[in-house]
């Protein structure tokens, strides 16, 4: 849970670094983004990030890399700004602890997000569902369950152009346990994800 948490407190430091650095941002000729122009409408994206955690009722702890694609949809009304995303994710989160190994093959969200737009700079709040597989193996024998969940989470997107965000976004994920034969136990992964991400609206 320490590790979980500890990326949280990555994020507020990068977050509160972006902003630092927007408000010194050099927009030459052209004005900043005021806060009813960059966010609205449709937007299509990739992200890259890394995935930690740990399996429930099993000492192995899983980590890897993850990447993906996301879409949504936003509506602002002033500076706030109220939106819709879903992604779905490949990840290579892994770990063994003799004798047993598990993995993380995929996972994906549908969620809610509520931001606060100030420049081109917005801060976001977001929580929904999760689901993904978690696969067991020991012995030459594997078993995978694929199962829903929760997600909460927080971020930071910057306006780069009209069209263009980049994102830097954590999230807490809990996939719910199920019965595994071959452990003999409950088990579900808890994770976190650090993750940047790229944004294009249409």
């Amino acid at each position: 849970m320490k590790k979980i948490a500890s990326g949280a407190v990555v994020l507020v430091a990068l977050g509160w670094t972006g902003s630092a650095h927007g408000a010194d941002m050099n927009y030459g000729a052209r004005a900043p983004y005021t806060v009813n122009q960059p966010w609205n409408g449709a937007y299509l994206g990739v992200n890259l990030g890394y995935a930690w955690g740990y399996v429930h009722n099993n000492p192995t702890e899983p980590s890897g890399l993850a990447g993906g694609v996301q879409a949504g949809y936003n509506w602002q009304t002033g500076p706030w700004v109220f939106g819709a995303e879903g992604d779905i994710q490949v990840t290579g989160a892994n770990d063994t602890f003799a004798p047993w190994k598990f993995s993380n093959p995929w996972f994906g969200t549908v969620r809610g997000r509520v931001g606060y737009a100030f420049d081109n700079i917005m801060l976001f709040g977001t929580g929904g569902l999760a689901f993904g597989e978690l696969r067991g193996e020991t012995f030459g024998l594997s078993e995978s369950h694929t199962r829903a969940g929760w997600t909460v989470g927080a971020g930071t997107e910057f306006g780069l152009t009209e069209k263009w965000s980049a994102k830097v976004e954590y999230l807490y994920v809990d996939l719910a346990d199920s019965n595994f034969t071959i452990t003999g136990a409950p088990n579900g992964y808890r994770f976190g994800v650090l993750r940047a991400g790229l944004n294009y609206r249409f």
